[in-house]
């Protein structure tokens, strides 16, 4: 129960993050993702379930006030979390290389399926303008804050199986 109520205070707060203090201070409109960062985070330290779950609840938040659908986002956000859980077992926690590595990756596929479905069925063709002036800058800006969020989310995730081992004991 405390690892539940803990991850949706985490996805609560980096939501609102996102929406509101990194999206007013942006430049040129790249601001972090931090869901991405939540959802890499937990998939890689917990496997590919959490990661799923994490990326289902980050994306239902994003689509309930972004799109105009519900599931595009929840879609997206659930596939990564699913993918990265497959490295679940290949990384040291102590590492950091490995996921600015995913968080770079995951954020230019994050962004370069928001282009087709938002600009590219829209006829609108100039991806390598969009790579460099919004996808790319978006990608370093996101792997930058990683290193620090990242950390923390790796002790928050150490205390949690902490206190679930002390509870079977």
């Amino acid at each position: 129960m405390r690892r539940v109520i803990t991850l949706a205070l985490l996805i609560i707060v980096n939501f609102s993050l996102q929406s509101t203090i990194f999206g007013f201070h942006n430049i040129n409109c790249i601001t972090p993702n931090l869901l991405l960062i939540l959802t890499m985070s937990f998939g890689l330290m917990r496997g590919r379930k959490e990661g799923l779950l994490v990326g289902f609840f980050c994306g239902f938040l994003v689509d309930c006030v972004v799109s105009n659908i519900m599931g595009p986002f929840m879609f997206i956000y659930m596939v990564i979390g699913y993918m990265n859980g497959f490295f679940h077992k290949n990384y040291m926690v102590e590492d950091v290389l490995l996921p600015l590595i995913i968080v770079t990756v995951d954020d230019i596929v994050f962004n370069s399926i928001l282009y087709v479905f938002y600009f590219l069925l829209q006829r609108r063709l100039n991806y390598t303008s969009y790579f460099m002036e919004i996808i790319l800058p978006e990608a370093l800006c996101t792997a930058l804050l990683t290193v620090i969020l990242y950390k923390l989310y790796v002790v928050i995730n150490r205390y949690l199986k902490q206190k679930a081992d002390e509870r079977k004991v």
